[in-house]
């Protein structure tokens, strides 16, 4: 595990929008940020500094952002290792930094993962509600068919953590599902286990990050199982952008509290009157760049720093 200093220190000065090594291996997929390899018996995750707003991939990036994502997964996939397996390989440095070779950036920001069937459900768990949670409660009182209880404000902790299943889109947004309709896509045994786990895993998750004087409201899990149906904990976990992690400080119920995620970049595209939010992305200011990266380093700090 790498220490807050330590990884801004291996911080880059520009962007990374791609690998930089030309490797063996074919790439099977590229996503917003992260681009996929095929390694025959594995594959390899790589985490550039690219970001996205409104569904669109903006010029530039986040320098390190890709490294401080995949070193904050890795971070809670160790700390979480007793609740579920996940799907980073052991032998994992030696494939990174001896049969592929990468430099120190690529492996910081490079997992050597197990090849698995990911589910086709994504697992949220809300402690807080916010966002399309609240949303939701403010039509009928409830988030994915949950009935919960009346006279809930903005950013209210719920009487406990609730379960809210949704679809796995491959392309513009996931939706919501109740439990019932994500038990038909899985099957009743393999919902029942995931969300079991994933409700282990944000509470394990929301006590540490407390001690750090961090409120996790709400995160996303995904889960993948082997050909013997195994299941595992897969993709990120805990990080900035699968979840919604708030200063405990600033926490006042009835308004919502400043995320550590993108939010400065989503309200400084919210102020172009000349972006209609579709591709072409604008470039991001260089102030607004440093305060997003300062705000990714600075929830890994507080996180990582609880066990040091």
């Amino acid at each position: 595990m790498i220490s807050g200093e330590d990884l801004k220190a291996a911080l880059p000065t520009t962007p990374v929008r791609d690998l930089i090594e030309e490797i063996e291996a074919q790439k099977i997929a590229s996503g917003k940020v992260r681009e996929i390899y095929d390694l025959d018996d594995s594959v390899l995750l790589v985490a550039t500094d690219r970001i996205s707003a409104f569904d669109v991939v903006l010029p530039g990036g986040i320098p390190g952002r890709g490294l401080i994502l995949t070193q904050l997964s890795h971070f809670w996939f160790e700390q979480t290792k007793h609740i579920a397996p996940n799907h980073i390989l052991p032998n994992e440095q030696e494939i990174l930094a001896g049969r592929l070779q990468l430099s120190r950036d690529s492996q910081l920001r490079s997992m050597a993962v197990r090849k698995l069937q990911p589910l086709e459900i994504e697992c949220v768990v809300r402690g807080y509600i916010a966002g399309s949670g609240w949303e939701s409660y403010q039509k009928d009182r409830t988030v994915c068919g949950i009935e919960l209880p009346a006279g809930l404000q903005l950013a209210s902790q719920l009487p406990e953590p609730i379960f809210t299943p949704t679809t796995k889109a491959s392309e513009g947004h996931d939706m919501p599902v109740s439990p019932s309709e994500a038990a038909a896509i899985v099957g009743q045994d393999v919902f029942d286990q995931v969300k079991a786990i994933s409700l282990e895993l944000y509470n394990f998750g929301s006590q540490l990050a407390a001690k750090a004087g961090i409120i996790l409201a709400d995160t996303k899990f995904e889960f993948g199982t082997d050909e013997s149906g195994k299941i595992y904990l897969i993709d990120e976990v805990l990080t900035p952008d699968s979840s919604r992690y708030w200063d405990a400080a600033e926490y006042r119920v009835g308004s919502s509290p400043a995320s550590y995620d993108k939010q400065i970049i989503r309200d400084y595209l919210e102020t172009l009157k000349d972006w209609n939010k579709t591709a072409p992305g604008p470039e991001l200011p260089a102030e607004i760049v440093t305060k997003a990266q300062s705000r990714y380093l600075e929830v890994y700090s507080k996180l990582v720093g609880v066990t040091q």
